[in-house]
């Protein structure tokens, strides 16, 4: 029996040996991200600058599967760190040799950084520059005069331009273009659909990842591809066009896949098989295929849920690459600008938890800096960077990011230990050196650049093989490195887990009540847009923030019992969400066929728990007026939809839902309001 939506638990073994699998790509990047950390340890090497084990992790952060967006992201990089050591020789000019004044600079900027990192577009980075500038202004504390200082703050420029600068060249020579990669994965999208037609049991969990990935990727790959001339300006319109009926390829192929009613005969099966594996030839070579025939047996016979797949099918594969037009002026018309807003989320200033957060990071830092001063261990300073690394925004994804984080250092340790003893002594040049380097950082990044379930495992892992097997310009062999640097991981973790559970805990709760509403929305809206590009461009946002959904209630086994609301909240929530699921293709189908149709707002309204806003409105579900269409075929095909949607929804109606921490079996009421009684409610302390 399939999972119910959202019912992720942690992965076991046979999770992780999924999570590992090969895809297209993935051989490739994890190839180019060990050859660029091999070449910065021979350039390190050869110029003898300090902590190379830093700049041969940081290419774990310059690199993304296209070559434009790793070049981008080298040179933003390289600007960013640039300002950040122009901040750190200010402020040493008033820190340096005061040690309160450090402390207390340490601590303003971390909470200035920390807070702009949970409240603005700076959260993937904010926090890795907040680390470094405390880092960098403790170092400095321990230089004996001025010049040492000068010299120091030059070598940490240095010591990020080096990868920055291998990188660009590396991806430059061998990264693929963004156009390659769009094209690689709408034919693997197109493959995945023949498949799914020919072997619906085989590929049920595979189409459902698919569309629960969105077209963001794709789209953003073929923005670049723009950019870098990989493809030329009048293909992007087509290319878009592409992406819009892969979508809706899928979403049949999907529903023939889980519904019996809706499957197709060999007679109509075999020619779309034949025709998608051509489209998906024609798309790895580089090209979008134009004036597809596809000509299929007249489906009178079928069922009308099978014939609403065919003719979508049809419609969509005939129609692949041909742009939509307007009407009035003839023109290519595109989906709506995507209005991200500014720099600042809109409650950065009104939601607490920002604060918090930045208060809650800076005093696990301030206790991980002070434990090894007063220690006077240095080795251990890794727990005041494993801070920084592993606190997030909710107690569940920081409990998550130190389970990956301590699981990758223990390995990376391990590794690292076993280079130390059995390989390293053999060597006598830096040739070697690399050959180690570059076989850790391929396990490494096979893992990183794999599933976000599990990357940051492989972050880690390559953090602590760096430190243990470079520990300067020629091989070393010490190995109370790897011992001091582990225990220190370790300690930082147990810091951030303490204080993230303990004081002003963040449930996921809220977001994941907030999220269900806004998709509420999303698919309500879809309904009243006019442009099939536009339509099926909200339906892709949709189910990806379906998938992020089912992520977030995953997360919550990482939430200590006092933190999380309970497995009666998360069982209903997990029955909105199976609902939501199980409608997604009879709403996108009824959007297509029959945009402005009331049946979708009322069929939503329902699943939330929110009656009909208006008579006319349950009329348009009870009585379903196949009689109203001029058309019969049209008023079949309508009934036909409106009887799958229902079918669908009853079947989640009254469905009891396991939950795996109690063991209950339990029934979905949910109110989208109740996320804010729930907060008020007693905890444990």
């Amino acid at each position: 029996m399939a999972q119910p939506a959202g019912d992720l638990a942690r992965p076991g073994a046979a999770d992780f040996l999924k999570l590992l699998a090969p895809y297209p790509g993935r051989a490739e990047m994890a190839c180019r991200v060990a050859l660029i950390c091999a070449l910065t340890v021979w350039v390190t090497s050869a110029y003898g600058t300090p902590e190379a084990a830093i700049s041969a992790y940081v290419v774990f952060f310059l690199n993304q599967p296209d070559r434009v967006l790793s070049v981008v992201q080298g040179l933003a990089m390289l600007v960013l760190v640039t300002l950040v050591v122009v901040l750190i020789t200010v402020v040493a000019l008033f820190a340096l040799d005061d040690p309160v004044w450090r402390v207390a600079c340490i601590a303003g900027l971390s909470l200035a950084l920390l807070f702009v990192t949970s409240a603005s577009k700076l959260r993937p980075v904010g926090a890795i520059v907040a680390m470094i500038v405390g880092f960098t202004l403790d170092e400095l504390g321990n230089v004996p005069f001025g010049e040492a200082a000068t010299r120091a703050l030059l070598y940490s420029w240095v010591m990020v331009a080096i990868p920055i600068g291998v990188s660009i060249c590396v991806n430059m020579a061998l990264a693929p273009s963004p156009r390659r990669l769009a094209g690689r994965e709408l034919a693997k999208r197109l493959r995945l659909a023949a498949r799914s037609l020919a072997e619906p049991e085989a590929t049920h969990d595979a189409l459902g990842a698919c569309l629960r990935q969105g077209d963001a990727q794709i789209s953003s790959w073929l923005a670049l591809s723009a950019v870098d001339g990989s493809s030329a300006r009048a293909d992007i319109a087509p290319l878009r066009q592409a992406v819009s009926s892969t979508l809706a390829i899928l979403v049949a192929a999907d529903l023939a896949a889980r519904e019996p009613s809706s499957q197709l005969p060999t007679s109509f099966v075999m020619p779309i098989i034949d025709t998608l594996e051509n489209m998906a030839r024609m798309l790895e070579a580089g090209g979008y295929p134009v004036d597809i025939e596809l000509n299929l047996p007249a489906a009178t016979k079928l069922t009308p849920i099978a014939r609403v797949v065919a003719e979508e099918l049809q419609r969509a594969i005939t129609r692949f690459a041909v742009a939509e037009t307007d009407v009035k002026t003839g023109a290519e018309t595109s989906p709506p600008p995507d209005n991200r807003g500014g720099f600042f989320l809109p409650d950065a200033f009104t939601n607490p938890d920002h604060i918090r957060y930045a208060l809650k990071t800076t005093a696990a830092a301030l206790f991980c800096y002070l434990l090894y001063l007063q220690l006077n261990w240095p080795g251990i300073h890794t727990c005041f960077i494993t801070v920084y690394m592993v606190s997030l925004g909710t107690t569940a994804e920081t409990v998550e990011k130190m389970t990956l984080r301590i699981a990758g250092c223990l390995a990376g340790a391990l590794l690292g230990t076993a280079a130390i003893v059995f390989v390293i002594p053999a060597m006598t040049s830096v040739v070697g050196l690399m050959g180690i380097v570059f076989l850790g950082a391929l396990l490494a990044a096979w893992i990183a650049f794999g599933s976000p379930r599990i990357s940051y495992a492989g972050f880690q892992i390559a953090l602590v093989f760096f430190m243990c097997v470079i520990q300067g310009a020629a091989p070393g062999f010490d190995l109370t490195v790897a011992r001091d640097r582990t225990i220190g991981i370790l300690i930082g973790n147990v810091v951030v887990y303490l204080i993230f559970t303990r004081v002003w805990p963040v449930s996921v709760a809220e977001r994941v009540d907030t999220t269900l509403i806004s998709l509420q929305h999303q698919w309500e809206r879809l309904s009243a847009l006019a442009n099939s590009a536009a339509r099926r461009a909200q339906a892709s946002s949709a189910m990806a923030q379906r998938g992020a959904l089912e992520q977030d209630l995953a997360l919550m086994h990482y939430e200590p019992s006092w933190v999380h609301p309970g497995p009666q909240w998360i069982a209903e929530r997990r029955g909105v969400l199976a609902k939501l699921s199980a409608l997604e293709g009879p709403i996108f189908l009824f959007a297509e066929r029959r945009p402005g149709d009331a049946a979708i707002g009322v069929w939503l309204r329902r699943i939330m728990g929110n009656p009909p806003q208006q008579p006319a409105e349950t009329s348009a579900i009870t009585a379903l007026q196949p009689l109203a269409d001029t058309n019969a075929a049209i008023g079949d095909t309508r009934a036909a939809l409106l009887h799958l949607g229902d079918a669908r929804r009853a079947e989640r109606r009254g469905e009891g839902l396991h939950d795996p921490c109690s063991g209950l079996i339990l029934h979905s009421h949910w109110r989208p309001w109740s996320w804010r009684v729930w907060p008020a409610a007693p905890r444990r302390p």
